[in-house]
């Protein structure tokens, strides 16, 4: 039988956080809960929880700092950022710091667990990658380990960046439009934030080019969409 995959839950209401508990328990996940963000970061490091569902506004340490901090010290579990901040602007910053998916409250806990298991279903687990390293030009990437070297020296990605430059290595040259790469990396029938493609192209470009600003294998095919750039290609 399947170790139940952990689900961290952090949102200082605690109704919330019952209300999300019920719903993953009836869809067998092992859950743990935390009403700060410094006590989230402490479970998050002693469990290694599968994915974190993650309050914006938390006393102390928020959501997008508790965020930060994670990503700094290497951690590439998905992340479900709620808030009641629900604008656009709001959206991109949340995914700018590393989330990998974001939802607006009030919100249907039916939509919350379909948003859950699509970011899960997104990265298979390292037994389920092929252990070859592949190099292409001055970028290599290990999908056992989810190392990738530029220059030769490591990038830490969130899982979901991991996901979408895996996608592209595989297949290098070849054109990606937005609908493909949503479905492909962020799981088909994904309907949040179609500007999420946007921002984690270029959260890439950020830390695996050389000049973000004129990329060199992670390219932009105006009209189209995007597609990684190896020999010249």
């Amino acid at each position: 039988m399947d170790t139940p995959q952990t689900i961290l839950v952090v949102d200082d209401e605690s109704t919330i956080r019952e209300v999300i508990r019920r719903y993953l328990e009836r869809d067998g996940y092992t859950v743990v809960e935390a009403a700060t963000g410094r006590t989230a970061l402490e479970i998050a490091s002693r469990e290694k929880p599968d994915l974190i569902v993650l309050d914006l506004m938390l006393p102390g340490v928020d959501g997008l700092a508790l965020t930060r901090q994670l990503r700094e010290r290497g951690s590439q579990v998905p992340i479900v950022m709620l808030t009641a901040k629900g604008s656009t602007a709001d959206r991109i910053h949340g995914l700018d710091t590393g989330a990998d998916d974001y939802l607006a409250k009030p919100f249907s806990p039916q939509e919350l667990m379909s948003r859950i298991r699509a970011v899960l279903r997104r990265a298979p687990p390292p037994s389920a990658l092929p252990r070859q390293t592949l190099v292409l030009d001055d970028l290599q990437l290990d999908p056992g380990s989810r190392v990738v070297m530029v220059h030769g020296k490591e990038v830490a990605l969130t899982a979901k960046e991991f996901d979408l430059l895996w996608l592209f290595a595989r297949h290098p040259n070849q054109v990606f439009t937005r609908a493909q790469l949503l479905d492909q990396v962020w799981g088909y029938g994904y309907y949040g934030d179609p500007s999420t493609v946007t921002v984690t192209i270029r959260r890439l470009r950020e830390k695996i080019e050389r000049d973000p600003s004129q990329p060199l294998h992670l390219l932009t095919v105006w009209g189209v969409g995007y597609k990684f750039a190896v020999g010249g290609g």
